[in-house]
């Protein structure tokens, strides 16, 4: 073997090891998403710019945003158990090759229909990273540590969001709106290099200590079984346990949905702020988002400590705290002050991902290693499916009765899925964990 291919291998021969590798992968992983979440939020800050450009209008761009959440929806469980099948490593590579030349297709968009078509192949590729990230969290932490490493997953999620504001300004203000998309296709074919470089499983890994993968394989959870497509389908759909958690899925991925495609929009049209002010802006919502991720596994260790709650039920708890926080969105109908209802969107972005986090963190906690990916993408389709509806309700009735209606029913829909939470997957007899 080529020693200069392996860098796990040092000049001398020796194997070359790093402590706590597991936070370095995900790590990676974390950035692998967070350059997911910069291209597919290109399009909701060139919005106003593209709808003029391209002649397009509220409902053609509720349409082109459609498209996405449509293939984002029933790609999930296709790409989940693609990932189970063939493993995290070439699954998550080939779905992300996939999306970073469709975001570079994007500069050659000519109209509405040219745009949903490559937004429905990047939705269908960008599929992979909701399942991917359950896979990680199995593959490379122990039962205790998941809540934790799931809320620091989860900022991958909100940060790509969070940076694609100011990086799509500047690559706008530099280069035009195709050149913007060029940027960030750029960027994603970067990061897929990094992942075929440096990303291995735990076994096979060359820079993971012997001590290190001991502790990650510290519960004996028995090998992972790979089923077929349809019988995996099947099995899942049968688990009551998979309800409690697609239900509250189903009912919070309408805000971030809003907050990914939707708020742009709603600043540039409901409170007359122009692209640059967006960017100043639209980004505060999730730098919350980012702090409710990496909030959210501590909090389960607070619920623990303090109430003796399980694991499980802290889990729980954690959620509908975050239900809770969701009620601030119902408050941006009755203000007219732009910096209160940015704040007012950011406790929601907030909220969210402590939701969001959490069930992903409840797919773990209660689903074998060889479905994890596979019923992550199943919750995943059901959380986008009413995105998918929510963004089209949003293109027919946002120019003739507002945001605010829409605002007021996402503050409440996350209370409506904790009951179904508490109900399915609340653990009766609360026990220290």
């Amino acid at each position: 073997m080529n020693r200069s291919l392996n860098p796990g291998i040092t000049a001398a021969g020796t194997k070359r090891t790093w402590r706590n590798l597991r936070w370095w992968v995900l790590v990676l992983f974390l950035a692998g998403v967070t350059v997911n979440y910069i291209t597919r939020n290109s399009l909701g800050i060139l919005a106003p710019e593209l709808k003029t450009s391209l002649g397009i209008t509220t409902e053609q761009y509720s349409w082109i945003v459609g498209a996405f959440q449509l293939a984002y929806t029933f790609f999930q469980p296709l790409c989940g158990w693609l990932i189970d099948v063939i493993g995290l490593k070439l699954g998550f590579l080939i779905c992300a090759s996939i999306w970073a030349l469709a975001c570079l297709f994007h500069a050659g968009a000519a109209s509405w229909v040219h745009l949903a078509i490559l937004r429905f192949v990047m939705g269908g590729a960008e599929a992979a990273a909701t399942p991917a990230n359950a896979k990680v969290i199995g593959e490379w932490f122990p039962k205790k540590e998941r809540p934790i490493a799931a809320g620091w997953a989860g900022v991958g999620f909100s940060i790509g969001a969070m940076l694609a504001p100011p990086i799509i300004y500047f690559a706008h203000a530099s280069f035009g709106w195709q050149g913007a998309f060029l940027f960030t296709g750029c960027l994603a074919l970067g990061w897929v290099v990094l992942w075929w470089l440096f990303y291995r499983d735990p076994e096979q890994h060359p820079n993971l200590q012997a001590s290190e993968l001991a502790f990650i394989r510290q519960d004996n959870e028995p090998p992972a079984v790979k089923l077929p497509f349809f019988t995996a389908l099947k099995t899942v759909s049968k688990n009551k346990r998979f309800y409690g958690i697609a239900i509250p899925a189903f009912m919070a991925e309408p805000a971030w949905g809003v907050l990914s495609f939707w708020v742009p929009l709603y600043l540039a049209k409901e409170l007359g702020m122009d692209l640059k002010q967006i960017a100043m802006f639209a980004w505060l919502p999730f730098l919350a988002a980012d702090l409710g991720s990496a909030a959210s596994g501590y909090l389960t260790r607070l619920y623990t400590k303090i109430f003796g709650f399980t694991q499980v039920n802290s889990v729980v708890a954690s959620s509908v705290t975050g239900a809770f926080l969701m009620l601030s969105l119902a408050m941006v109908a009755v203000t007219k002050d732009p910096y209160v209802a940015i704040a007012l969107i950011s406790i929601g972005g907030f909220g969210h991902q402590i939701i969001s986090c959490m069930l992903s963190a409840l797919v773990v906690e209660k689903f074998d290693k060889g479905q994890m990916a596979t019923v992550n993408g199943m919750r995943g389709s059901f959380a986008w499916i009413s995105s998918f509806l929510f963004s089209l309700l949003i293109g027919v009735t946002a120019d003739t009765i507002g945001f605010n209606p829409l605002f007021v029913a996402m503050g409440f829909f996350d209370l409506i899925g904790a009951v179904f939470l508490i109900a399915f997957i609340a653990e009766r007899r609360a026990q220290r964990a």
